[in-house]
């Protein structure tokens, strides 16, 4: 089974480094299909800017025109990819860094919101939400398999076609800062 994702090169890890595309690639992978228009009112923008981040995520092959949908005056866009996945080492750290930090951003801002509406959840949601660490004593070979391990589960589990939420997993697994790690 497996889910489409993406593992952008430098220049795609500087394009996604705006805080803004990397909202706007979400909202066009949770969402569906949207039009500048739609997208700069969810997000608080001009359409000018949307359509300018719209086609720096062209360009990089995050999203794509839909064709089937809209005019010359009302074009539709569209995720190419269900995930990004960063591959560190092979892209220049200084765009490493960049995509890094607007990832964290971005994944605090929604971490923020979700903690937010938690006591207005269904009751049905009690058992399936979770915001926990698990501190653990490893070796760089070892926390590698882990992660192949989760991000496994995580891709091979199916969507339903039924569900009424899409519920998403943040993946952040790293050495503890402070440690005082070099090579």
């Amino acid at each position: 089974m497996g889910r489409s994702s993406i593992t952008p090169n430098s220049a795609g890890l500087r394009a996604l480094s705006h805080p803004v595309r990397l909202r706007m690639l979400g909202l066009l992978r949770t969402e569906g299909p949207a039009t500048a228009t739609s997208l700069a009112q969810d997000l608080g923008l001009n359409t000018g800017a949307t359509s300018y981040h719209l086609r720096q995520l062209a360009e990089h092959g995050f999203i794509e025109e839909e064709t089937e949908r809209g005019n010359a005056r009302d074009r539709w866009w569209r995720a190419v990819h269900e995930s990004t996945r960063m591959s560190t080492g092979d892209a220049e750290p200084e765009a490493e860094q960049a995509y890094l930090q607007a990832v964290a951003l971005t994944y605090g801002e929604q971490l923020s919101r979700a903690a937010a509406e938690r006591p207005f959840l269904p009751s049905a949601w009690d058992e399936a939400v979770t915001l926990s660490d698990w501190p653990l004593r490893l070796k760089p070979a070892a926390a590698r398999r882990l992660l192949e391990t989760l991000i496994e589960v995580i891709e091979n589990t199916p969507d339903d076609p039924d569900a009424d939420a899409t519920y998403t997993i943040q993946l952040g697994a790293f050495p503890l800062p402070g440690q005082g790690l070099e090579e």
